[in-house]
């Protein structure tokens, strides 16, 4: 990966919807060397996908968080299995830090949210749960 990657990568993060020859004419080569170079970032595993940032309270979703969870060390990574499925939340991660797993939960409203807390802090293995609740999204 050298800087002209660099450069696309940057491009697609602010917006992965810039057509390809803007890209091509900001770094001064053509359309199908930015195609080229696109495809082999993808098959590397680099890109992941495409997707658009929404804002969950458009949506109707009133109880939205970021939390961080605890666990016993040897369950840290049935807790992060089981989580990553559940249809609400949005994204997790294995983390160092403040927390051992950090995750993005989007529902309906503040008692479901408050309710998924409550029975996520009763599974085997959760030690400690620690949302944040959102107020409003922010870009």
């Amino acid at each position: 990966m050298d800087n002209k990657d660099r450069l696309i990568l940057e491009a697609l993060m602010k917006n992965s919807r810039t057509p390809m020859t803007a890209i091509a004419s900001e770094l001064g080569v053509t359309e199908t060397a930015v195609r080229k170079r696109i495809r082999k970032l993808e098959r590397n595993g680099i890109i992941k996908a495409y997707t658009a940032l929404i804002d969950p309270f458009y949506l109707g979703y009133e109880g939205v968080a970021l939390v961080g969870v605890d666990t016993a060390p040897e369950k840290i990574l049935d807790v992060f299995e089981s989580l990553k499925r559940l249809s609400n939340v949005r994204y997790a991660a294995l983390t160092s830090g403040d927390h051992m797993i950090m995750f993005e939960v989007w529902c309906k409203t503040p008692e479901e949210l408050n309710l998924f807390l409550g029975e996520l802090g009763e599974t085997p293995g959760v030690t400690r749960v620690c949302p944040a609740v959102f107020m409003k999204r922010v870009e």
